[in-house]
């Protein structure tokens, strides 16, 4: 196929934060699984947008046919979404649920990204499941296509290790032993994403699990 361009998205907004270390972890996993299927892996964050919760007067599904963002910040967010093929999306999970960043940079866009293939990898004190069922949801019924499987990178020991997350997002070396378990899972994620990269952008390929 065609080469094909996948965002890996950090998007965690806070200061004191793990998820540029997790989205580093994961990203050469996904790069070796990508290097013989023609699929580039273009490392974004989402922090770098400064978005404000969503101050546009148009629907983001105006957008591009009927509108045009107002704010720079949305072009560029836009713009960056756009241009991508596909998407790996690595969340956090706060308060058993999906960051309120992450669901304010989703409520941004539509066409940018609806009926493209995407993958969900959250962390947490327990993997962050909750979050990635709700990232699932939310995606899905925006007509992205999800792949079936969802990394979820839970740490080793969540109290001990949560002075080195806030001070420094420090990834503790029990915990980076913990994901290596999980490279297997991974690698199989990059591989259903790459087998949606082959599908057209169309919801009705989306996997029905």
């Amino acid at each position: 196929m065609a080469t094909k361009s996948v965002a890996l998205i950090t998007m965690s907004l806070r200061p004191a934060r793990i998820g540029a270390n997790v989205a580093a972890f994961v990203q050469p996993i996904f790069q070796k699984a990508f290097s013989a299927g023609n699929v580039d892996l273009a490392p974004v964050d989402l922090r770098d947008f400064n978005l404000p919760i969503f101050n546009e007067n148009v629907v983001p599904a105006m957008v591009p046919a009927f509108a045009q963002f107002e704010h720079e910040h949305s072009r560029a967010w836009s713009a960056e979404i756009a241009k991508h093929d596909g998407y790996v999306i690595v969340i956090p999970e706060y308060n058993y649920g999906l960051a309120g960043g992450t669901k304010n940079a989703i409520d941004y866009l539509l066409n940018e990204w609806k009926g493209k293939p995407l993958v969900v990898v959250s962390y947490g004190a327990h993997g962050g499941s909750k979050a990635s069922e709700q990232a699932k949801d939310i995606l899905g019924g925006l007509g992205l296509r999800i792949a079936e499987t969802r990394p979820q990178l839970a740490f080793a020991d969540p109290h001990g290790e949560m002075a080195g997350i806030l001070a420094e997002g420090k990834v503790a070396d029990a915990s980076r032993a913990k994901w290596e378990g999980q490279t297997d899972q991974i690698i199989k994620a990059a591989e259903e994403l790459k087998e949606l990269l082959l599908q057209p952008n169309d919801p009705a390929n989306a996997p029905t699990a």
